[in-house]
């Protein structure tokens, strides 16, 4: 199942916090003159408080985010096959992935039932990039971009919200799938990377493979 980047209509770069995901899309928005679909997250007022205290405040950061993101894919709905390839960094379906670890019980089936409601009807992604690193990893980026609402993120909260993707992206498959080692890539400082990762989306085989540079 080769998967030419010219067939290529609404691509999803996915993973934990730290990982990299913006970064890349932005990349692979000049490289296929996409149409960039990224989260905000610094629009979330409620943002700095949840990492400040997450159990006081989880259910409003994540109805949140919940009503942009739908809001943002509603174009998609009309996507138009012919006309620019769409590149974001979030996917809806792993929306409730959050929820599940930050949410009490009746929070959670609150949350559960306005996601219902609310998830926009967008296509399915062509291709979903999830893009996966040690926790370690995610904190040292973390830290070293410096963004001020993040400084409260601890390793333990990285290592479950890691250990989370890996369970969900086992389970996904209403789209195909590279899981990409991205603990020796630099998609940003190399262009060589980048070219490498290219390559391997068009030599793609089936709906599931997996891409590790050994550094």
């Amino acid at each position: 199942m080769n998967r030419p980047l010219d067939k290529l209509r609404y691509v999803v770069v996915e993973g934990p916090i730290g990982v990299g995901k913006t970064s890349l899309a932005r990349r692979l928005g000049e490289r296929l003159s996409a149409e960039l679909l990224l989260e905000e997250p610094g629009d979330n007022p409620f943002l700095e408080r949840f990492y400040q205290d997450m159990a006081r405040f989880a259910l409003p950061t994540q109805l949140f985010f919940l009503f942009q993101r739908a809001k943002q894919l509603e174009p998609l709905a009309q996507l138009d096959m012919f006309g620019r390839v769409t590149v974001s960094d979030f996917l809806i379906d792993k929306d409730p992935l959050f929820a599940r670890i930050t949410l009490s019980g009746d929070e959670l089936a609150l949350y559960g039932r306005i996601f219902e409601t609310l998830k926009p009807q967008a296509p399915q992604p062509d291709l979903v990039i999830y893009l996966q690193a040690q926790p370690d990893t995610l904190i040292e980026r973390v830290r070293k971009r410096g963004i001020a609402w993040e400084r409260p993120v601890s390793e333990e909260y990285l290592a479950l919200l890691a250990e989370t993707y890996t369970r969900f992206f086992y389970h996904y498959s209403a789209a195909p799938v590279l899981i990409v080692n991205s603990e020796n890539l630099n998609f940003i400082d190399r262009d060589a990377d980048l070219d490498l990762l290219l390559h391997r989306i068009e030599t793609m085989r089936s709906r599931r493979e997996f891409f590790n540079s050994g550094g």
